[in-house]
């Protein structure tokens, strides 16, 4: 019988961790905007980064911590990506590490370092020094909502989860959580996501099972197709929970693997919702493809099209948009046999208009959450994708009064 993996109402913090978000006046506005979360016992971690390959200074920072390990916590500011900012935002992005680790009392090699906001502009890395032994005074098992809020930019909301189940015997819990809501797109951007559990895992398989289900949850998201300097995803397991280690190819650790995965999507499906400008969740099924690469680009392509995401806003079944974006997505097509659906009602098939009534198309299209389901009838490969409708409220968010205003300024 499968282990039960139960999400609670409310995030808490696995046991043997502690976090805290405050103002440290990089927002003038007076929100939240750094953040730091420590464990309390040795960790293995695992981390993935942006593809983007200009990478912010934390980015590059937190890779070289990665690679060392024995990371203990981590500090995270927003308001600001500390990006494009030359010898000076590498030289800030390491004062972060040492400023919290000088409060903490671990070295600076041991604290991963995020940053999140407008990119371009200095860090106003005096104001992060003056609150970090503040921060530090605050950190509490009940800090996680407070550190939540302090990633957030462009967010409305702020997005957390946790699960708890039993791996080796004893229970666990593994809790999270996202920001970002514009740089939405397949490959993780823009978007810092933290994951704290107290499983006991092997350093070797958590890296190995993060990479697998970030590929299969954040991957898998577009709001505006845009890729960021700044993408992390950090997972920290400390053992408190004194479970048996998962071997390799276990149940346990296959369980462990869908622990992840159920906390990593549930997220990843609220940075979706959350979409800068979004009205609307679409969930995008592609079938029938040549590869489940071939499926993934044609899941891509239609994710990203602004026409399309303008006719979803609009209520519009238009899918002669959506057929000319899997024409150009790169995949073998046939277009003599693409079939396309939305919700249960078939829009195209073989390629041509299907006979169903464009009042029914356009009353699923209507909904809040609908899917679209492509199926190329030429192979076996499969690909899904969550995406969200594009309103003229994403280009208020994106003009540059409000990028000045996630700064502060």
């Amino acid at each position: 019988m499968a282990e039960i993996i139960t999400k609670l109402r409310t995030a808490r913090l696995p046991f043997g961790f502690r976090a805290a978000g405050i103002s440290s006046g990089i927002k003038e506005n007076g929100a939240k905007d750094l953040g730091i979360v420590i464990s309390d016992f040795p960790t293995v971690s695992a981390a993935t980064f942006t593809t983007n390959r200009i990478k912010a200074a934390p980015v590059r920072l937190s890779q070289r911590h990665l690679r060392r390990g024995d990371i203990r916590a981590l500090i995270v500011n927003s308001g600001n990506a500390n990006a494009c900012n030359g010898k000076q935002g590498f030289n800030d992005a390491k004062l972060m590490t040492q400023f919290a680790a000088s409060s903490l009392g671990l070295e600076a090699r041991q604290i991963f370092v995020c940053s999140t906001g407008i990119i371009g502009y200095p860090l106003p890395i005096e104001k992060v020094r003056r609150a970090t032994p503040k921060i530090v005074e605050k950190l509490r098992v009940s800090g996680w909502k407070d550190f939540s809020r302090s990633i957030m930019t462009s967010d409305k909301v702020n997005k957390v989860c946790s699960v708890k189940t039993l791996i080796g015997g004893k229970e666990i819990t593994i809790t999270g959580t996202a920001k970002g809501s514009g740089m939405i797109a397949p490959n993780m951007a823009t978007m810092l996501a933290f994951f704290v559990t107290d499983a006991a895992i092997s350093e070797t398989d958590l890296r190995e099972n993060t990479k697998l289900v970030v590929n299969e949850t954040f991957n898998c998201i577009s709001v505006d197709g845009d890729m960021s300097t700044n993408d992390t995803v950090v997972v920290l397991a400390n053992g408190a929970a004194k479970n048996r280690r998962p071997k390799k190819g276990s149940k346990d650790l296959n369980h462990f693997t869908e622990a992840l995965k159920n906390v990593m999507l549930d997220l990843a499906k609220q940075l979706v919702r959350d979409g800068e400008g979004a009205s609307k969740f679409i969930r995008i099924e592609v079938e029938g493809a040549s590869s489940d690469l071939d499926a993934r680009k044609v899941a891509r392509a239609v994710a990203e099209s602004s026409l399309v995401k303008c006719s979803w806003n609009g209520s519009d079944p238009n899918w002669g948009r959506v057929i000319d974006a899997v024409g150009y997505s790169g995949a073998r097509v046939d277009e003599n046999k693409v079939d396309i659906y939305f919700g249960p009602l078939a829009a195209a098939i073989n390629g041509v208009v299907a006979p169903t009534p464009i009042g029914k198309l356009k009353a699923q299209v209507s909904k809040k959450e609908f899917t679209l389901r492509i199926n190329l009838n030429i192979g076996k490969g499969v690909h899904r994708v969550f995406t969200s409708d594009l309103s003229e409220e994403y280009v208020a968010y994106n003009r540059l009064e409000y990028a000045l205003k996630i700064q502060g300024r």
